[in-house]
């Protein structure tokens, strides 16, 4: 595990490197005189870069280390600052000229003579304090290499060992040693079980001797754990101990056999109470011998109570991780005497016990501190969860071992509650007889799932039973270790004694001849299942292999097929209430209609632990001990991020959860924190995330591939660790697959955990702290927070934040003069934001990412000095024409514009409704004309005759002020009317766009104006995506000529609102660009293209109100392009009559299917025939006449219906029919889309402002008019 401020140390890092070595920063060092102390800023960067990559493997968690870190990583932020700072700066001429006089050039000289002394000084302070030491080559943590010298390395031992005045320690000491309470030792050595079993027999031994304790036993582990044999190993040695002791006093052998004898017939339970009796009122000594991980000591943790009589457990373990772990969070170490002088054998124990201060209550584990380690792999019983806190009452002791009696039970609690589909449908995996060779079966999904015990589960079916010769379970430990796998398997599949390379070779005699199951739980590296291959291959084609795994990435390259692929998912919301109350109400209740009052704060629960049934058993049993009360659990509502920081009882989910976050690498870890900006149940868009990353500098150019499609990647690797969840509904939209994520809950308050604690990001929201400590980076303001100016600048240092988000309500002072570094302004569907309100933003010089989008009352852009700027995403505001001032931003990459309000108000049907309430004589163009003008006129002289009607009510909604309202005239009012009589949509640009060299995204640009446009277009060769609008019989052979020239084009849109539409516009298209996967046809056609057969690489095809005629000839055509994987045949894609067919083998790759037809339009039948869309998995219908053929569809997950209502009872009862014929059981949905009717407030709002000045002077018309008459 590296620490998340050592990711961010060297992330930070990265970026100011990456910029130290800049062309852009020598050219900077030059022009200014400081070449050596750039170089030597740059190589001490290096450096530090090279010491942070060695802290983890020497002592990460070293406070020293840590606060040093801290300081490399402010310096590097300030470095790259101060050089991007300057660059920025020198790039204004007027600031250039300025710079040439003596007093400037000594001033720059002296800002990087002082970081130069700042970046010395952290570095000298590494040397000064000996923090981190010079690394020679080090084992392989993945490899044959023995886990003993890793854990040596993670524990400090190397140190130990040098520390030659801490003597060695007798182990019978060290057990005599201490108070009354529960101890636990945990003994683990570099030289395996063998030196370790010698120490530990001879302390056992000479203890038993003495007498001490009235109980002891031996017990070796058994794999899998059997509790059974386990109570039944240690009974018996109870007893005979006790009968030979009767023996030599009273001669009564038989009686002790027959007693022994009965051991073996005893029922658990029967077994468990007799346990409870010897256990609960005597001391005793326990030796478990070969504890493996653990998951195991929880489970066997349970059965010892602490009661008070001085008892010992000595736990021996090949893992260095596990003996700490079984130990405490706050033991320590020390070394064993023993005979052998090269073997080395260590002691884990509490140092609270040492010193005779009780840690733990009666009856708790002694290990209850380990439960919030961040490096075990447990997905617990809900019974350990449970009872973590036992009373010294024999009573309670008695209640709580008798609900733990079978691990089984605990099992069926947690696991039997929603989970059924799953186990059966991975039995019937593994006893699938179709599969004539070896099958791997990966089950992956995100931590705290129940995966471990959903295997375990599997594993012990009573199915299984018979249909293999040999079985082997085993959890892979970290650091992963070859050898230890071997071992572990020999012992499971009798191979032998373990004796190294023998060892390999027995095992695979015992494979090749046997049919086996082998279950690898929690592999986590690609490099781990390739090195156990070799061996594991080996086995009959009879045999199955399962893997359990948190990443897609490695359960696709051990199952290979993708049939083999099982995502374990989170429960639905039932099936969580029942385990839920099942758990809170230990299976007394079944539902809370008896606690109305906490029905609600319930359903607050469950939505944060979001199906996931290691928090919902946890905070189930946790308030199950806890009055019920709605009290109690609003509370645990509104600091659950708290209690999962303090409460011991819940820090087990936190613990699984923060191992997904702790294999991040670095840079997915910073990635990863910036998540925390978002509010809750935030649809984060991909698009947005990854410009976000890149203006930050969380991505760089690789050879191949560009900052796009590494963020690209770093996104879809965050999805397949199942550290954010894509949003369902978002997969039908994106070639890319998945367009939108979301976080869950609980990962989300690990994200503002973390985020916080290394000061990256700053959350302003209700009940926050204003005293924070550090310099923050990123911040963001909720919708609830309610703080005023001087608290906003008293809280955060503005002069160095880098971005900036808004969610709500905007305030004037959320901008300021002093955020001169800030790279990122978010304000996204801010309510209240006009123009005014951004006239500071000229002065942000080092802004690259600027969204306005959804920001409806704002009309006009300054951007003109934004010179870094890379995307400008001003979508859905009332921007209808950019400034020229654009032609200057050189870096823009990415630029959207325009098309909401075309989308929005539906081109010509509603012009017509716009002005069908005025009199007929003022319907015309001329006299809208004049009338607006009219508006115009009186809004900028005479206010106060418009106040009460529209002035005042914009003036409090959106905080209008004059110059506001005279921008939103000329900017909106004027060139809006005229295009909603003739609809174009888009928005106009100036002259020049050619200079945009590295646009790699445009749209939705209008071309309806001229040619001179394209010529533009057809100049930024790099463009990957194009949106246009306003195409007609004047400009498409131009249009034709623009898409031969953009060879890197993935993306087109084309729209067209004019009666004629595109009709023969697309046809002198003969080449179009071979990568294009995406198109999105919007207007009359009449006839598909003929190109469009040609694009073989085409992912994605909407269609909408193209109007084809030809049915059969145009699916003939679609069904034969070899990659299409989404497509959307939405309103009016096709005019005619007849049937809608699917043919045989046709769409090979289709995985989304979207169609929206009406029954007038002719379109009375969709039929699908055998063979058909094999990978077909969602079907989105909207006004669908009838359906056939869905039995044929294989691989269908759903069927979603829009606007049900459309449909009679007898329709859903019919496809409901067709889908329960279907072997894949697809679910049948239904869809309201109550937003497709209602208006956007704010637009509404401003339109029903302009009619009212309509009506207001077409009443002035009438007038006149009737004067006149």
């Amino acid at each position: 595990m590296e620490p998340t401020g050592l990711s961010l140390g060297k992330s930070v890092l990265d970026g100011a490197l990456g910029y130290a070595n800049s062309a852009i920063a020598e050219e900077v060092a030059l022009q200014l005189g400081v070449q050596k102390d750039q170089a030597f800023i740059r190589d001490e960067l290096e450096m530090m870069l090279a010491f942070l990559m060695a802290a983890h493997e020497e002592r990460d968690e070293h406070k020293v280390i840590k606060t040093w870190v801290k300081q490399v990583r402010d310096v590097a932020y300030d470095v790259e600052d101060c050089l991007q700072d300057l660059a920025v700066r020198l790039g204004k001429p007027s600031w250039w000229c300025f710079l040439r006089t003596l007093i400037d050039r000594h001033r720059v000289a002296t800002r990087m003579k002082e970081l130069r002394a700042k970046v010395e000084d952290v570095s000298q302070r590494n040397v000064r304090y000996r923090l981190i030491k010079s690394t020679g080559p080090k084992p392989a943590v993945v490899g044959a290499g023995p886990s003993n010298i890793s854990s040596a390395t993670m524990f400090g031992i190397d140190d130990a060992r040098r520390q030659k005045d801490k003597a060695k320690v007798d182990l019978s000491q060290l057990i005599n040693k201490g108070n009354e309470n529960l101890r636990v030792i945990a003994v683990w050595g570099t030289s395996g079980l063998l030196g370790q079993t010698v120490v530990i027999e001879g302390a056992y031994s000479g203890l038993k001797r003495s007498k001490k304790y009235e109980l002891y036993a031996w017990v070796r582990i058994v794999h899998p754990f059997n509790p059974l044999e386990f109570l039944q190993c240690i009974m018996r040695q109870f007893y005979q101990d006790s009968f030979e002791e009767a023996e030599k006093t009273h001669g009564k052998a038989t009686l002790g056999a027959q007693v022994l004898n009965k051991v073996g017939m005893m029922k658990q339970e029967d077994l468990a109470d007799a346990f409870d009796k010897h256990v609960n009122g005597k001391s005793y000594l326990i030796v478990l011998n070969d504890l493996s991980t653990f998951e195991e000591w929880n489970w066997i943790r349970e059965y010892f109570p602490n009661n008070k009589k001085g008892s010992r457990i000595i736990v021996s373990t090949e893992q260095g991780e596990v003996a700490r772990l079984c130990a405490g969070q706050e033991s320590v170490m020390l070394e064993l005497k023993q005979s052998y002088a090269d073997q080395s054998v260590f002691a884990f124990y509490d140092k609270v016990h040492q010193n005779g201060t009780e840690l733990t209550k009666p009856g708790s584990s002694s290990s209850k501190a380990t439960i919030i380690s961040t490096n075990n792999s447990l997905v617990p019983s809900d019974e350990t969860l449970e009872n973590q806190h036992i009373g010294a009452n024999e009573e309670m002791v008695r209640k709580s071992l008798t609900r733990t009696r079978t691990i089984e039970g605990a099992w069926e609690e947690s696991l039997l509650i929603g989970r059924e589909k799953e186990k059966n449908d991975i039995i019937n995996l593994i006893l699938n007889r179709d599969a004539q060779q070896l099958t791997v079966i990966s089950v992956w999904g995100m931590g705290g799932l129940g995966k471990t015990t959903l295997l375990r589960e599997v594993y012990q079916s009573q199915d299984l039973i018979g249909s293999f010769e040999k079985r082997a379970c085993i959890t892979v430990m970290r650091p992963f270790n070859l050898e230890e796998v071997i071992k572990s398997l020999a012992m499971q599949l009798d191979a032998g004694p373990s004796n190294g390379k023998g060892n390999v070779e027995e095992l695979i005699k015992v494979l090749k001849g046997k049919s086996c199951l082998i279950v690898l739980d929690d592999l986590s590296s690609i490099d781990e299942w390739d090195l156990m291959t070799p061996i594991l291959s080996k086995m009959r084609n009879t045999s199955r292999i399962i893997v359990t795994t948190r990443e897609d990435n490695i359960a696709k390259h051990c199952a290979v097929k993708p049939e083999n692929i099982y995502k374990l998912k989170v429960l639905e919301y039932k099936d969580s209430f029942d385990l839920f109350t099942k758990k809170v109400f230990n299976k007394e209740v079944t539902n809370l209609d008896n606690y109305p009052g906490l029905i609600e704060e319930a359903e607050l629960i469950l939505k944060k632990c979001n199906g996931l049934p290691l928090a919902i058993v946890t905070i189930g049993g946790f308030l199950a001990k806890q009055p019920k009360t709605s009290m109690v659990w609003r509370k645990l509502n509104e600091h659950l991020s708290a209690e999962l920081e303090m409460n011991p009882e819940l820090g087990i989910i936190k613990t699984i959860l923060m191992k997904s976050y702790d294999g991040l690498p670095y840079h997915l870890k910073s990635c990863f924190l910036y998540l925390s900006i978002f509010p809750e149940d935030y649809n984060i868009s991909r698009r947005k995330l990854v410009h976000r990353w890149n203006a930050e500098g969380y991505t760089s150019e690789v050879r191949g591939k560009t900052i796009g499609e590494i963020a690209d990647g770093y996104f879809m690797e965050l999805i397949d660790r199942s550290m954010i969840l894509p949003v369902k509904e978002s997969i039908m939209c994106s070639r890319k697959g998945i367009s939108s994520c979301k976080l869950h809950d609980l990962m989300r308050e690990i994200s503002i955990s973390k985020a916080m604690e290394e000061n990256l990001v700053f959350r302003m929201e209700e009940g926050c702290s204003s005293n924070t400590q550090g310099t923050i980076r990123h911040l963001a303001i909720s919708s609830n927070w309610e703080g005023d100016q001087r608290e906003f600048e008293d809280t955060v240092d503005l002069s160095r934040i880098r971005s900036l988000t808004v969610f709500g309500e905007w305030k004037p002072f959320y901008i300021s003069d002093k955020m001169r570094l800030l790279r990122v302004l978010d304000l996204e569907s801010t309510s209240g934001l006009v123009d005014h309100h951004l006239q500071p933003i000229e002065k942000l010089l080092h802004l690259k990412y600027l969204s306005l989008r959804g920001c409806d009352c704002i009309f006009h852009l300054r951007v003109g000095n934004l010179k870094q700027l890379e995307t400008l995403d001003i979508t859905d505001t009332g921007i209808s024409k950019l400034p020229q001032a654009i032609i200057k931003l050189r870096k823009l990459q990415y630029l959207r514009a325009g098309e909401s309000y075309q989308s929005f108000l539906g081109g010509n049907d509603s012009y017509n409704k716009l002005v069908g309430g005025l009199p007929q004589k003022m319907q015309n163009k001329l006299c809208l004309w004049t009338v607006v003008l009219m508006a115009f006129c009186v809004s900028c002289c005479c206010l106060e005759v418009v106040k009460d009607d529209m002035a005042m009510d914009i003036e409090a909604a959106y905080n209008f002020n004059r110059r506001d309202l005279y921008t939103l005239w000329c900017c909106f009012a004027f060139p809006f009317i005229p295009r909603l009589a003739d609809p174009r949509g888009g928005v106009v640009v100036p002259r020049g766009l050619r200079k945009l060299k590295a646009l790699r995204t445009l749209g939705v640009v209008n071309i309806a104006q001229g040619k001179a446009i394209l010529q533009d277009i057809k100049r930024l060769t790099r463009l990957h995506k194009l949106s246009l609008t306003g195409i007609n019989k004047k400009n498409c052979q131009e249009f034709c000529s623009t898409l031969k020239h953009l060879s890197h084009l993935e993306s087109l849109s084309v729209h067209s609102w004019e009666k004629a539409g595109l009709r023969d516009c697309l046809d002198d298209l003969r080449s179009p660009p071979k990568n294009l996967q995406s198109l999105k046809l919007l207007g009359a056609l009449g006839k598909l293209p003929k190109w469009i057969a040609g694009l073989q690489n085409l992912v994605k095809l909407k269609l909408r109100g193209t109007r084809l005629t030809e049915v059969d000839g145009t699916i003939r055509v679609l069904g034969k392009l070899p990659n299409l994987a989404i497509l959307r045949l939405l309103y009016k894609s096709f005019q005619a009559d007849g049937c809608f067919t699917y043919r045989r083998e046709a769409f090979p790759s289709l995985m989304v299917l979207e169609l929206e037809f009406k029954y007038e339009n002719g379109i009375r039948l969709v039929e699908f025939e055998k063979g058909t869309a094999p990978r077909l998995e969602m079907l989105f219908c909207k006004k669908i006449f009838f359906f056939s053929g869905l039995s044929f569809l294989h691989s269908l997950k759903e069927v979603l219906i829009n606007k049900p209502s459309y449909y009679s009872e007898d329709w859903v009862e019919d496809m409901r029919a067709q889908l329960t014929k279907n072997p894949n059981k697809p679910v049948l949905k239904f869809k309201f889309r109550y937003w497709y009717f209602l208006l956007h407030p704010h637009i509404y709002d401003l339109l029903q402002s302009l009619f009212i000045v309509l009506i207001y002077f077409s009443d002035v018309y009438l007038l006149i008019h009737v004067a006149s008459g």
